[in-house]
């Protein structure tokens, strides 16, 4: 495992507390975004999210399936990740570790509990079938900042992927045909914010190195409503959020949300189009 000196952790901490970082970020300002689609041709959706050198690979697949007994007419959701050796040398081959499954649960949490994903569209004949929804995740470097990185890897898989034709005849799934049906989505698209204190500091998007400084971090998924709707949040390390801190983290998500979000969107929408563009030529 790579570790961060404890000098170099006391020199991040030294210039978070004068407003500082090593790159000239502000606390709340994210790291150059890239974002690309339809890198496979066996997913229904897929998509390649870079934040500075931190990059992850998102597929989205789709099967018919039973409902879960306590939803007969919704469709059904699973996140895994793999976080692979060749993105840091903290990750190791075999079964997955609780670093995989937390970010996988983390993602999978956010994008339930927002709405995002229209479930009951997703249902083919209520108690009997539906679509099931599988995003699996793999890192291809952590340069830090990996669930966010994740979470909008998922977000623009999503955007890209289009339900498979469905013979209602022949009760069967055509992978071979071309489908135009769209993933059922929402307007509540959530953002998912990991923030991280070293000392007394809170700050956004940390690269590796930075991770390693802190105590820890809260996780905030937000849709964006007025105010910001919090649907999913988790508290992670030895971090200890009081009142009046929790307030600081919210100004913070609230100050980054508006510029990511356009950002974001913007970045999805010109991947889509250019892939349709490609597509053409």
């Amino acid at each position: 495992m790579i570790e961060t000196s404890n000098l170099t952790a006391d020199r991040i901490k030294e210039y978070l507390s004068e407003g500082k970082r090593f790159d000239h970020r502000k606390t709340e300002e994210f790291r150059p975004m890239s974002i690309e689609v339809g890198l496979s041709k066996k997913a229904e959706g897929s998509a390649r999210v870079k934040i500075g050198k931190t990059e992850v690979w998102v597929g989205v697949k789709m099967d018919t399936t039973e409902p879960y007994p306590d939803s007969l007419n919704k469709g059904n959701l699973m996140v895994t990740a793999e976080l692979l050796p060749m993105s840091h040398g903290k990750y190791e081959y075999g079964p997955p570790k609780f670093e995989a499954i937390e970010l996988g649960r983390l993602v999978d949490r956010g994008i339930r509990e927002s709405g995002y994903i229209d479930f009951e569209k997703l249902c083919i004949e209520e108690g009997k079938k539906v679509w099931a929804v599988y995003i699996d995740i793999y890192s291809i470097n952590d340069d830090g900042n990996l669930l966010d990185a994740a979470f909008i890897g998922a977000l623009a898989a999503l955007r890209e992927a289009k339900v498979p034709y469905y013979d209602e005849k022949t009760e069967k799934v055509d992978f071979e045909k071309e489908s135009k049906e769209k993933m059922p989505l929402t307007e509540n698209m959530p953002l998912n914010f990991s923030i991280y204190q070293a000392g007394s500091i809170i700050f956004l998007d940390p690269t590796i190195e930075e991770e390693a400084a802190s105590q820890g971090r809260l996780i905030l998924a937000v849709i964006p409503t007025n105010p910001l709707k919090i649907c999913s949040m988790q508290k992670g390390d030895t971090i200890q959020v009081s009142p009046e801190k929790f307030g600081e983290m919210l100004d913070l998500v609230e100050k980054a949300h508006k510029g990511l979000y356009s950002n974001i969107n913007k970045l999805i929408d010109d991947a889509i189009k250019k892939k349709a563009k490609d597509k053409k030529e």
